[in-house]
């Protein structure tokens, strides 16, 4: 299947990042950022999307967000 690109500009370049939040309850009150995320945005509109980190790989996940 090709790759469509993204879906607000149609571009194909993308840009990942890894984050990590705080939950809630006493690991908030300890600030444990135990949840893990990677961003995925496209480079030319800045449009983003965050994914579990612990759901897939990275190529599996830019797959996704370019709808391929």
């Amino acid at each position: 299947m090709e790759k469509k690109g993204c879906v607000k500009c149609g571009c194909t370049e993308v840009g990942t990042k890894e984050i990590a939040v705080t939950g809630t309850g006493l690991s908030k009150m300890l600030d444990v950022q135990n949840n893990k995320f990677l961003v995925v945005y496209c480079k030319n509109c800045g449009y983003s999307e965050f994914y579990n980190k612990k759901a897939s790989t990275i190529e599996n996940i830019i797959d996704f967000f370019l709808g391929g």
